[in-house]
C-alpha cells in the first residue's frame, strides 16, 4: 500500500450542520483530504495546536504517556481504509527491539495523539483518490 504524508492544513467548524471537520493536504502535492471529527477530538487538537497545557493530563496526553511508559514510540499514523464515508487508521507503534505494532484507531484520536508525539500523519494513496479534492 502506497503512502502519501499530510500536514493538518486547517480545521473547520460547520454550524449549519454542526460538524467539526479536519483538513489535511499533501504535503508534496495539492490534494487535500477533509475528514469530519467528534468536537471533543477537535477540542483536543485545538489544545495542542494553541499550546496549552492542561494541569491533568487529558485522554491523548494520558495515551502517549503510556506508549512512552511502557518503552514505545508512535512512529507515525496512517490513514488507511475510506467505507461506507467512515476513514479508519492505524497507529505504528514501535516496541524496542521487538519490532512495530500497527493499532486500530479512529482518526480523530490518531491526529491528537500524533500532533503530541511530532508524529507524522500519513493516506493511503486509495484514499486520497477516493477522497481527496483539489480545492477546499
Amino acid at each position: 500500500m502506497g503512502t502519501v504524508e499530510l500536514e493538518l492544513s486547517k480545521i473547520k467548524i460547520d454550524e449549519n450542520r454542526n460538524e467539526q471537520v479536519i483538513i489535511f493536504k499533501e504535503k508534496e502535492g495539492t490534494r487535500y483530504l477533509p475528514v469530519v471529527i467528534g468536537m471533543a477530538e477537535v477540542n483536543a487538537i485545538k489544545l495542542k495546536l494553541s499550546g496549552i497545557k492542561p494541569p491533568r493530563p487529558l485522554t491523548h496526553d494520558l495515551m502517549l504517556s503510556a506508549i512512552e511508559k511502557l518503552g514505545a514510540k508512535l512512529e507515525r499514523v496512517v490513514i488507511d481504509k475510506l467505507e461506507s464515508n467512515t476513514f479508519f487508521a492505524k497507529l505504528q507503534v514501535r516496541r524496542n527491539e521487538n519490532g512495530t505494532v500497527m493499532i486500530d484507531a479512529r482518526p480523530s484520536d490518531s491526529v491528537a495523539l500524533a500532533l503530541r508525539a511530532e508524529a507524522p500523519i500519513f493516506a493511503a494513496e486509495e484514499v486520497l483518490g477516493q477522497a481527496g479534492v483539489h480545492e477546499i
